[in-house]
């Protein structure tokens, strides 16, 4: 295999709404740099980046794949990227560790929800952009209101570089502005184009859109607009540096017209990609999570950062690397910083989806993969241990969805937990946990497909089975008003006896508060080497729950007096007594169910804010705010939903909106139960304790 240095290396990630087509963009790339012999079909489950089963099944890209091809001397890795929702952690990850990132529109569909996840994820890695109409071979399309809206959403930094002669099935010209050509693509989709000079019909447009381009390069810079002024032009020269200058500086954001399906203007995208994309080592210093700069050569210290880990049979783990300064040699030792431990690196792959080459050295700015890393998970560093550095931990999305899980056979559960354990290494945005509170043991994810993939990914790997349920609610018990309780423990059956008095007050604390046990006592009735007895005896109770097994919060106890004997009383006697008083008492205060409100914010486009406004409400949701995004293309609906209410919401919303909504939540505050429905949840949990 060549051995490329950064220069001449460039790093793509795609990212946009699912359906845009980066998949088959990717597949024509790769065939038209030769990497492949063929073109693929997503239909045809035979593409280079979709190779796992669950992705020929579906159709659609599930996990973060690295292929590469070389393009005028230059190696081009790319990052294809999942478009649904489920699987954006993949997008976060993925996009971490290139410097451009190519945003898909569907000519058909225009900018969509997702477009914009991908635009605010490179605002936040300050990542270059491109954008590419995709699909302009399909009917009725219009470009300019395309690209128009593309301004209205993203800004007037938006540059055309291209435009198609004709959209729909005579879609196969375009006219570049970068060389004022007019590119005619075959119809076999081999992919090389005739370049021709401008017809005259086509040069009154050319020539005005290529002044704003060089225009736009020319503000991008101020001694070039100086010399801009004294000229009224730029030299091609000028213009070549500017351009790449301002594409990597996030000055200007380049469009490119292609169809990937028949593989027309994917050759001129490749072209730009080598001339003016950002090469990784003319990019700034690189910063450390604590501040501190490193330049992305050669001659620096080692930083490589791990951001993807698959597992492969015959394989095992693989760990997806970019190397960001030094060069990361086979046989070397590096020091994860995270981990605080060393690596001894193995085999070091060039990938290409599944397709795997023996390499021995990865130089500043490639991307590659590591074999077999012993402690080294997806988010770490890999450095040198005696000039230490650690980059920024990947910031994954919280979990969507939770499912509670049990085990098919008995005596399963170790392997469920190994299983599951080794696909959060491979999804971090997959989490399993044991929550004592529920008694259940929960998955955690970003979607209702994203879980049944990960259950499926169990019984193929793991060869284990699990059942689904919907996990309990993780209701509080509290009370509304004041209570005395006397109660007396007394148990005499031959032997030593049992006595204990307690009596207690109980009263409502503000939300949030928390239980607080007090004692009142004066004179000598109670020993007080008897409170710690009693405290005992409440905070079981509070753990158990009174009404329907959920924990008790947000009120004062005071044990102010009692009744003790001098032979029979003991630690285990008040506890019993201290525990059924406040049982009692508890009763008595007009005891109430608490559940989780949860704020969550839904962007959707407008013409569904009405359905999914009705939806919130019909869900006991308060509509707190709404604000327009996008110039008023999105709206984004802020309300506070009880989480009994949310359960599997991701797949309502995307029904609802036919898969371009989305949506975040996370914990507000707890509130009290209809009574109503509190009447049902606890008949529930007493029928449920009678069946144990």
């Amino acid at each position: 295999m060549k051995n490329y240095t950064g220069e001449s290396i460039r790093n793509i990630g795609t990212g946009s709404h699912g359906g845009a087509g980066k998949t088959s963009l990717v597949e024509a790339m790769l065939f038209t740099m030769g990497a492949t012999t063929r073109l693929g079909n997503i239909e045809q489950g035979n593409t280079a980046s979709d190779y796992n089963d669950d992705e020929i099944e579906r159709q659609i890209s599930i996990s973060t794949s690295l292929l590469h091809g070389e393009w005028n001397k230059n190696k081009i890795n790319i990052i294809d990227t999942p478009g649904f929702f489920d699987f954006f952690g993949d997008v976060i990850s993925g996009l971490r560790g290139v410097e451009n990132v190519m945003i898909l529109i569907s000519a058909a569909s225009g900018v969509e929800v997702g477009s914009e996840q991908v635009w605010n994820l490179a605002q936040k890695y300050e990542k270059a952009v491109t954008f590419v109409i995709n699909k302009l071979d399909r009917e009725n399309i219009d470009f300019e209101s395309i690209l128009e809206s593309l301004r209205n959403r993203f800004g007037h930094s938006i540059i055309l570089t291209q435009f198609p002669v004709e959209t729909g099935h005579n879609f196969f010209k375009i006219v570049d502005l970068l060389r004022m050509k007019l590119l005619t693509y075959p119809q076999d989709k081999t992919g090389k184009p005739t370049v021709e000079d401008l017809p005259a019909a086509l040069q009154g447009r050319a020539n005005e859109l290529r002044t704003k381009l060089v225009e736009a390069v020319a503000e991008s810079d101020d001694k070039l607009l100086e010399k801009f002024f004294e000229s009224g032009e730029l030299s091609l020269e000028d213009f070549a540096i500017g351009f790449k200058k301002a594409i990597m500086l996030r000055k200007l954001f380049p469009v490119f017209c292609t169809s990937a399906t028949h593989n027309v203007g994917v050759s001129s995208l490749l072209d730009y990609i080598v001339e003016f994309g950002p090469d990784p080592v003319h990019m700034p210093p690189f910063k450390s999570a604590d501040g501190k700069e490193r330049k992305p050569i050669d001659s620096e210290p080692l930083t490589a950062f791990i951001f993807k880990t698959v597992s492969e049979a015959h394989v095992g783990e693989l760990s997806f690397v970019r190397v960001y300064s030094g060069i990361l040699k086979s046989g070397d030792e590096a020091y994860n910083i995270n981990q605080h431990t060393s690596e001894r690196v193995g085999q070091i792959f060039d990938l290409s989806g599944k397709n795997k080459h023996n390499i021995d050295q990865l130089h500043a700015g490639d991307i590659g993969a590591l074999v077999k890393l012993k402690s080294t998970h997806t988010g770490d560093t890999l450095c040198v241990k005696n000039s230490q550095f650690q980059l920024p931990k990947l910031e994954l999305p919280e979990p969507l969805i939770s499912l509670a899980i049990e085990p098919k056979s008995k005596g399963d559960e170790g392997k469920i937990s190994t299983g599951f354990h080794a696909l959060h290494e491979e999804d971090p945005t997959f989490v399993m946990k044991f929550d004592p509170e529920l008694k259940q043991t929960i998955i955690n994810g970003q979607g209702e497909m994203h879980l049944a993939i990960i259950v499926k990914r169990l019984k193929q790997k793991f060869g284990v089975e699990v059942n689904l349920k919907d996990p309990r609610i993780p209701y509080r018990e509290t009370i509304k008003g004041k209570a005395d309780a006397k109660y007396r423990h007394k148990k005499q059956s031959g032997g030593a006896g049992q006595f204990a008095e307690v009596w207690m007050r109980l009263e409502p604390r503000s939300r949030g508060e928390g239980v607080e046990f007090s004692n009142s006592l004066v004179g000598q009735n109670v020993d007080r080497v008897y409170v710690q007895s009693v405290e005992k005896g409440v905070t079981a109770a509070c753990e158990e729950g009174i009404m329907a097994g959920y924990q008790v919060v947000d009120l004062l106890i005071d044990f102010y007096d009692g009744k003790m004997h001098p032979v029979d009383s003991s630690d285990i006697a008040f506890q019993i007594a201290g525990k059924a008083a406040f049982k009692e008492g508890f009763l008595q205060a007009k005891p109430t169910l608490l559940e989780p409100i949860y704020d969550i914010e839904v962007k959707v486009p407008d013409e569904y804010m009405g359905d999914v406004m009705g939806d919130i409400s019909s869900k006991r949701g308060k509509i707190s705010g709404m604000d327009s995004a996008g110039h008023g293309h999105f709206q984004v609906i802020k309300a506070k939903v009880p989480l009994a209410e949310l359960h599997k919401y991701s797949t309502t919303l995307r029904s609802m909106t036919q898969g371009r909504g989305l949506f975040g939540q996370k914990f507000s505050h707890y509130e009290e139960v209809p009574f109503e429905m509190a009447q049902k949840i606890i008949e529930k949990a007493k029928k449920e304790k009678e069946q144990e």
